[in-house]
């Protein structure tokens, strides 16, 4: 009997032992997990990716139940970490608003917001049918908030099945609909314009594809595959901006539809009747029952406001950068837009990066560490601390820190400065515009 309960002791020891030696390696694996996390958050702070600049997940500490659904989800790395059993956010400067985490989250502990406690984000008023407080004047996209293609696509599409369900039967010299700008969100809306059988016509101010033909050539614009009306799934992954521009470029030729590049609309009138009228800046108008506003964020660019600027030598956006070859480039910015295009450009031309802060913040990780890396190998020239004084036909004036201005050889002027939210114009057409912290996104509610 002795014998058996020397055995049963042994037996319960080994397996209290067995036990033991499982917790104690977990919680040892989740100190060290806990503590990278800690240090990534730190180092995240400490580069300016910390704070969120749009689209950012917000975790409800109390329903967070620690699964890490979220982290795996995400395509994106190092967004969100687990920290004492919990979701905690780490480079939410670098969230694209895929929305995976929102989607993964078994307790609903996620909410994808816009414009944080401290710092306010304006938005038009916009409602979950995506109609502005004026009655039939929608907006899809970017300047929602919805900078994602593929929720800009998913925007583009919603927008117009909604119209199509308040549409009331329209005379036959006006139009159903006028959607403003060819982007993700537009030309999304205007082939489920057509598929919905609306009379419509769509008002780009720039080129097709709004603000992805800006994007360097070789920048890729697409991660997850969408759905694009008239043509169903698109299963891209890695995608250029020259496949994705084609691949509109052939539906849209296949389907006919009437986009108008190089058209800015300078005014939208409300009139009688639930009637808008649109006029462009040839002086062109057209007339329709409902609009759709699928235009950037970003407005017209943000301009430094110094002698010079107005040069033909003077760009806001770098389109061809393989056909720019032995050229004196400065280019100014200290984002990635900036950052890009100056490594796309230095590789054949000599290029002076010229920024107005100490050091680079929020930038992606992937082009921290190549910018670095250019500067190290002497590729690319940074001015930190600096700013374009003047611009001349054969040079330009920079000035560093607190020394006098010094004249640079230069034969082009590439600026990345950012643009502004086109207030002034949504506010004459009566929409209604806020400053929002915090502001949950009304797509991204369970």
């Amino acid at each position: 009997m002795e014998t058996v309960l020397l055995e049963q002791m042994v037996v319960y020891g080994l397996v209290f032992l067995l036990c033991g030696m499982v917790v104690f390696f977990y919680l040892r694996t989740k100190r060290k997990s806990d503590k990278q996390t800690l240090e990534k958050v730190a180092t995240a702070k400490l580069e300016g990716l910390f704070e969120p600049v749009s689209l950012h997940p917000h975790i409800d500490l109390k329903s967070c139940i620690g699964s890490g659904a979220c982290i795996s989800a995400c395509p994106e790395k190092d967004i969100l970490g687990i920290v004492d059993g919990v979701a905690t956010a780490i480079n939410t400067s670098n969230c694209i608003g895929h929305g995976a985490c929102f989607h993964a989250c078994p307790v609903e502990a996620i909410s994808l917001r816009i414009g944080t406690e401290t710092r306010g984000v304006d938005l038009p008023h916009v409602s979950e049918d995506y109609e502005t407080n004026i009655k039939g004047m929608y907006i899809a996209g970017e300047l929602g908030g919805m900078g994602l293609i593929k929720n800009s696509v998913e925007q583009g599409q919603k927008a117009v099945q909604n119209i199509v369900k308040s549409m009331k039967p329209s005379k036959s010299d006006i139009l159903d609909l006028v959607v403003i700008g060819a982007g993700p969100a537009g030309i999304s809306a205007s082939l489920e314009a057509k598929k919905s059988g609306l009379s419509h016509v769509t008002l780009e101010q720039d080129s097709l594809g709004g603000t992805v033909y800006t994007f360097p050539r070789s920048k890729i614009v697409m991660t997850a595959p969408m759905y694009l009306p008239l043509y169903g799934k698109v299963k891209l992954y890695d995608t250029s901006k020259d496949e994705l521009l084609q691949l509109w470029k052939k539906v849209i030729a296949e389907h006919g539809l009437d986009i108008r590049e190089h058209t800015k609309v300078d005014k939208i009138v409300p009139m009688d009747g639930e009637v808008f009228k649109i006029i462009t800046n040839s002086g062109e108008t057209f007339l329709c029952h409902q609009v759709l506003l699928s235009i950037g964020r970003r407005g017209t660019p943000r301009k430094l406001g110094i002698p010079g600027e107005e040069s033909q030598k003077v760009a806001y956006r770098l389109l061809e950068p393989e056909l720019i070859q032995d050229k004196k480039i400065v280019v100014v910015g200290g984002g990635d837009s900036a950052i890009e295009s100056a490594m796309l450009l230095m590789e054949n031309n000599t290029v002076v990066l010229s920024y107005r802060k100490d050091s680079f913040s929020r930038l992606k990780p992937k082009n921290r560490e190549k910018i670095h890396e250019a500067m190290n190998s002497g590729k690319l020239e940074v001015w930190f601390n600096s700013n374009l004084v003047s611009i001349a036909p054969q040079k330009v004036m920079i000035k560093a820190d607190d020394k006098e201005p010094e004249e640079l050889a230069n034969d082009l002027v590439y600026i990345f400065a950012g643009g502004e939210l086109p207030t002034r114009f949504l506010e004459q057409a009566g929409v209604n515009i806020t400053k929002r912290f915090g502001h949950i996104l009304k797509s991204y509610k369970k």
